[in-house]
């Protein structure tokens, strides 16, 4: 295939343009070792992440997770050496049907960077301003708003149980009256 810009692969009919993403299988929790050794070769991936709330050793502590654990994305060309994969530590296999490896929609991907890279954001709150929680254990009870708690919660004070009580919630968990 003498011009790289015109280089098609073709998957039981289905054209493919001369690089698209594919699914990866890691065996299990060896995401990041497979990314590691897939990028130490020249390949370029993709694992999307996300925050989560764990306790850990008794403490609450945000740690960063794969959103699809033991899954990742890859970009392969139509010279690239899909052999090395399969031996690569971390990898089990490209996923497919019939034993042909399946291209990825590359606006799915493209969703997925977008979302790996959207931050968080607050609406504008003011100290004592009445919000209505919108999902979780106290969801459709008001609250009002005290103050931001990092980038992502809110400290709220609500009536619960006769008393006046402090809660924190994600930010995307509340809205203005």
């Amino acid at each position: 295939m003498g011009d790289n810009a015109t280089a098609v692969r073709v998957f039981d009919g289905q054209h493919v343009s001369a690089t698209a993403w594919y699914l990866i299988q890691c065996k299990a929790n060896q995401d990041e070792r497979a990314e590691n050794n897939l990028v130490r070769q020249g390949y370029i991936c993709f694992r999307p992440k996300h925050w989560r709330e764990r306790v850990l050793r008794g403490q609450r502590k945000r740690v960063c997770e794969s959103l699809f654990p033991s899954y990742l994305f890859i970009q392969l060309g139509a010279d690239d050496h899909w052999g090395s994969l399969r031996s690569t530590r971390g990898v089990l296999r490209i996923v497919g049907f019939g034993g042909k490896p399946l291209p990825v929609c590359d606006a799915l991907i493209e969703r997925f960077y977008e979302r790996d890279n959207e931050a968080t954001v607050a609406p504008s709150l003011t100290c004592g301003e009445a919000l209505r929680i919108t999902e979780g254990p106290f969801v459709e009870l008001k609250a009002i708003f005290l103050a931001m708690e990092g980038n992502e919660r809110v400290l709220l004070l609500m009536n619960f149980l006769q008393r006046e009580q402090k809660i924190s919630v994600p930010v995307t968990s509340v809205c203005k009256l």
